[in-house]
């Protein structure tokens, strides 16, 4: 994780810490509530479906960033951007409580094995809330990491960020597997709801802690006050005047494609013969592959550029479902898996690392709300390719869907070589 030498601080190194430690907790929360493997297993053992798999993991994208839309258009009239935050962060860890109240409650019931349809509708239901609470967050948390860490260590904050939510992470994935192991699956999983909802709330509370720097100068007062129909039309102005904002949205729609097959790996690992319990093995190996490719993700975001690191990462995305194909061929067991998701938790640290620090990159400091925003919103169609992720899956085999992220992979691969031959100015 070391870079350039830069000078930081006291207040900026305060926030610095505070906001990778707000971003570690909430990275240990997230793990707990994984939609590739903690939520996966959970969904598939109570629908059996390939399609509530993908529909899990599709709207937790989808709310992620659909919200985004509008959240960005009333931070960039608001003054502060810190209370939109401050809403979708604690909103979010209420929404898991929830979850965990109904799990709780729905342990109770009898034949275990096979739950009633009630509960499967509940959980997904309020599964969708916790994803477009949450989607309230990104707007404001762009904006104000923006503002508060310079660009030139923003990978490196990010970078610590993932090693400390990694750290947490394994102990978490710990935790999974211990209470799988001793409770009642339901009653289990409700417990770790709990723990997710408690780190998440530590992440909030530590990030609002950090504090909102001053506001920059507006480009025109009219920013400000500008309506939704000026909005959106600047969002089309953005998208035809900006190639490099427009490659990278493309590019991003083929990373969601290469993502589609992440619900389906623990599917896969399923038919190998690993069990439920297990599912604690696996996120502690995609835990522990997040952790170990810290330093390098760090170095290339800060030290070899953003871009550079996105092409890295597009190259390194076609190896998970590489190996799942592999392994699948192999009839491999546990073992085969743990190495799988080790790489599959490099990727993603990869991935959203790449992902924030770019966008942040190329967003002019006083209108990155209504880019983040226009990115995002525009983005949202990609979140449904789990659904199509299943489509493969139940239609024709899950060979297919591992097939199809690897060819996105390669689609992505190139679109980032155009955006690498684009001039060095970014356009405003």
């Amino acid at each position: 994780m070391s870079g350039p030498e830069v000078t930081i601080l006291p207040d900026e190194s305060r926030r610095f810490w505070r906001i990778a430690g707000a971003g570690a907790a909430f990275q240990g929360g997230a793990a707990a509530v994984d939609s590739a493997t903690v939520v996966a297993s959970l969904v598939f053992h109570l629908t059996g479906s390939a399609f509530a798999v993908g529909f899990a993991s599709a709207v937790l994208r989808l709310g992620w960033l659909l919200p985004q839309l509008i959240v960005g258009y009333l931070a960039e009239r608001a003054e502060r951007r810190m209370p939109f935050y401050v809403f979708g962060a604690y909103g979010r860890a209420a929404c898991l409580v929830l979850i965990a109240v109904l799990l709780w409650w729905g342990s109770d019931w009898p034949q275990f094995d096979w739950p009633p349809v009630p509960l499967a509708v509940g959980f997904l239901a309020l599964w969708t809330l916790y994803a477009f609470v949450s989607g309230v967050v990104a707007v404001p948390y762009n904006d104000i990491v923006g503002r508060s860490i310079p660009s030139e260590t923003r990978s490196r904050m990010l970078a610590w960020r993932f090693f400390g939510g990694g750290l947490i992470a394994l102990g978490v994935a710990g935790f999974v597997g211990l209470v799988i192991d001793a409770m009642p699956l339901l009653l289990a999983h409700a417990a770790i709801f709990v723990l997710a909802a408690v780190l998440m709330v530590l992440s909030s509370t530590l990030f609002v802690a950090a504090g909102e720097p001053p506001m920059p100068k507006r480009r025109a007062d009219r920013a400000a006050r500008q309506g939704i129909g000026a909005f959106l039309t600047g969002g089309r102005r953005v998208l035809s005047g900006d190639a490099r904002f427009r490659l990278f949205l493309y590019a991003q729609w083929l990373g969601g494609a290469t993502l589609m097959a992440l619900p389906f790996y623990v599917v896969a690992a399923a038919g190998n013969g690993v069990g439920a319990a297990e599912v604690g093995i696996l996120l502690g190996a995609q835990t522990a592959g997040a952790l170990a490719s810290n330093p390098l993700w760090g170095w290339l975001g800060d030290g070899a550029g953003k871009l550079t690191m996105l092409r890295a990462v597009a190259v390194f995305r076609m190896v998970p479902p590489l190996v799942a194909l592999w392994l699948i061929w192999m009839g491999a067991g546990l073992i085969g898996f743990v190495l799988l998701f080790l790489l599959i938790g490099a990727m993603m640290n990869g991935v959203t690392i790449g992902y924030l620090g770019y966008l942040m990159e190329i967003s002019p400091d006083d209108r990155r709300p209504a880019y983040s925003a226009y990115f995002n919103a525009l983005a949202s169609p990609a979140a449904l390719l789990p659904l199509l992720g299943a489509g493969f899956v139940s239609l024709i085999s899950i060979h297919a869907v591992f097939v199809a992220a690897i060819l996105a992979a390669l689609w992505q691969i190139y679109l980032l070589a155009r955006i690498a031959r684009l001039p060095a100015a970014v356009a405003p």
